[in-house]
């Protein structure tokens, strides 16, 4: 998000009344068939229960940030690495950027929201929450991180759709 209404709006459509102006879906909120294992009830709990993460990728979201992370129902501010660096226009490592984040950094910080980012920079101070690869990204890390040294130690076939190509 770039502005203070934007992320009001997210969080409008994410909540239910009071917090947020989020709809009742024609019922399916109160749909015992739908969703009557919910203890308590989905729509008496719901609210409690949302995690509301906002992504600040711009010049004017790093403006905007400190109030951006104060709206009421925000969970979390997600410092946007490759697409900030995108927008702005500051490669990743410069000072320039490094300044980006700190902004994301202390306005998710003041505000008392959890600071999100890549899954690289979880040693950095602050961050809590990460994004990763996608799931099969995860899979085939955890495979090898299991086959250990066995890993990659089949050898590619000489012919066939799956043979190394040649090139000349």
């Amino acid at each position: 998000v770039d502005t203070v209404a934007e992320a009001i709006e997210a969080r409008d459509w994410t909540y239910f009344p009071p917090l947020g102006r989020r709809s009742q879906g024609g019922g399916q909120a109160f749909d015992v068939a739908m969703w009557g294992s919910v203890p308590g009830g989905y729509r008496n709990t719901i609210n409690a229960n949302i995690v509301l993460i906002l992504m600040i990728e711009t010049l004017e979201g790093l403006k905007n940030a400190d109030e951006i992370a104060k709206v009421p129902g925000v969970t979390a501010i997600f410092a946007a690495s490759g697409d900030l660096g995108n927008f702005s226009g500051f490669q990743q490592g410069t000072p320039d950027y490094e300044r980006a984040i700190n902004i994301v950094h202390d306005a998710a910080v003041k505000a008392g929201v959890r600071l999100c980012g890549p899954l690289a920079w979880r040693d950095r101070p602050d961050f809590t929450c990460f994004q990763a690869g996608n799931e099969a990204a995860a899979i085939a890390r955890g495979a090898a991180a299991e086959l250990g040294s066995l890993a990659n130690t089949q050898g590619k076939p000489e012919v066939g759709p799956f043979a190394a190509v040649s090139r000349r």
